[in-house]
């Protein structure tokens, strides 16, 4: 399951990236006026007493990626109950520097943002970790390195995106209908009872989570939950002996979508500025967000980690070495995806056209410092190996 998904993510990042590139050529061409009243323009969805009116990009972000963040939470609980997490020593090390990954970028940027015109409530912006982005990068970089490298750096992705989600919920809710909370925690409830009943239709637990993202959408809490949320009811055994399980299935089959079509199309409708009216990177927000995927990531991985290993309390992954270590570090500063979605959270106006100044600057240089990094520690093991051969006594038929 795990190369599996690291193959969909990896090919994932070259199409995010050409969304990204897309969105950001057009917003400096004569067609921005175009692109900017796309992503603006209102949509009205009405269904019975459900009426939501928002733009095209805020049904993406609310919407769209609610299923994105149903993914995450099925990975996080199947990582959980049987993959990379269910091992305690093997758990250790990549919690701990995802702490670290998570800790260190938000003092960097508030220690750039406590001063005079700073805006510390933008602190969230550079914790997390664009998993797609890093394993393409890792991929391309490195396709020879130890696959323990890449369970790595999954492992440490998926608890820096559970730490986004807990980070989003609540910091950025502002107004609450409880009403409406209630209508969702009782379609989840549904969900969860749904789930004793070993034989109930797939397409029952896809209403289950409708209702409980509409009933979000409503409360005014950010959506995302709901995805996670939702996940969290699906039960994880198979209907069937020899069959895989619910959350096995709603992996694979929502996968190929949210890779290939939903984040691609937040990339292209969240990544999109203006160079002249961004404002200068040198402000707080922007060298903020920056610096913390540049410098705090890296730092704080590796801090973390090396603490962790000299402490003797885990050890390195298989057959890896610190200089690899420290290029995955690096690639971990690839926010683009996780840290666009809190900027628009967090800001709006012009604030947002620097947090995605600094997303996008930040993450730029982090693909090309750490693949940098990885090659070189490639093409080092490979002179190795070819010196290790040519060394090898020759073996003679008697």
């Amino acid at each position: 399951m795990t190369l599996e998904f690291l193959k969909t993510e990896a090919a994932s990042g070259m199409i995010l990236a050409v969304a990204a590139l897309s969105a950001i050529i057009l917003a400096n061409s004569p067609w921005s006026s175009a692109y900017f009243n796309f992503i603006d323009a209102a949509l009205t969805i009405q269904v019975g007493a459900f009426r939501q009116t928002h733009s095209y990009q805020d049904w993406i972000k609310e919407g769209l990626m609610a299923i994105f963040f149903l993914v995450v939470g099925l990975e996080i609980k199947y990582e959980i109950l049987r993959g990379e997490l269910a091992n305690p020593r093997r758990l250790l090390l990549p919690v701990a520097a995802a702490l670290g990954g998570m800790a260190a970028p938000a003092l960097v940027y508030l220690a750039v943002n406590l001063g005079r015109g700073g805006a510390p409530a933008g602190w969230p912006v550079p914790m997390a970790t664009d998993i797609a982005f890093a394993l393409a990068a890792l991929a391309v970089a490195g396709p020879r390195l130890p696959p323990s490298l890449r369970a790595f750096l999954l492992t440490l992705a998926i608890v820096d995106d559970l730490g986004a989600v807990i980070a989003i919920g609540v910091l950025f809710t502002d107004h609450v209908e409880w009403t409406a909370v209630g209508g969702a925690a009782s379609a989840l409830a549904l969900m969860v009872l749904l789930s004793r009943w070993k034989a109930a239709p797939y397409l029952l637990y896809a209403l289950g989570f409708l209702l409980v993202w509409a009933f979000t959408l409503e409360s005014g809490i950010s959506t995302s939950l709901a995805g996670v949320a939702a996940a969290a009811a699906v039960p994880i055994s198979a209907q069937k002996p020899g069959h895989k399980g619910l959350v096995e299935e709603m992996m694979h089959s929502l996968h190929p979508y949210v890779a290939y079509l939903i984040l691609p199309l937040f990339a292209f409708a969240a990544a999109g500025f203006t160079f002249e009216g961004a404002g200068p990177l040198a402000g707080p927000v922007g060298l903020g967000v920056a610096a913390g995927l540049l410098i705090g990531k890296p730092l704080g991985i590796l801090g973390a980690t090396g603490l962790i290993i000299g402490l003797k309390l885990s050890r390195r992954p298989t057959g890896a070495r610190w200089s690899e270590l420290a290029g995955v570090s690096i690639l971990c500063g690839i926010g683009f995806t996780m840290s666009l979605f809190i900027g628009q959270l967090a800001f709006t106006g012009p604030g947002q056209g620097q947090v995605k100044v600094g997303v996008v600057l930040g993450s730029v240089a982090s693909v090309l410092l750490g693949a940098a990094l990885l090659a070189w520690a490639q093409a080092r093991r490979d002179r190795e190996a070819a010196a290790d051969s040519a060394l090898a006594p020759v073996r003679r038929p008697r």
